[in-house]
């Protein structure tokens, strides 16, 4: 499997988040930047399972990982 890139930024109030582009919709927040990464891969997992289970193409990923 390739690494995914993963997108993280900032907001305002303190919170981070972190998105996979290739994979619309998956998007999480988190306290810290770590734990923004770790949602966002969990979520990526699950998506990626729902397709698998569906019979639907999992979205691919980049090459350049966080």
């Amino acid at each position: 499997m390739k690494p995914t890139l993963i997108t993280v930024g900032r907001e305002e109030d303190g919170r981070w988040w972190a998105d996979i582009e290739s994979m619309p919709g998956v998007m999480a927040y988190g306290e810290t930047r770590e734990s923004a990464i770790a949602a966002v891969r969990a979520m990526a997992s699950r998506v990626a399972a729902d397709c698998i289970d569906h019979g639907e193409e999992v979205p691919a990923g980049r090459t350049k990982p966080v």
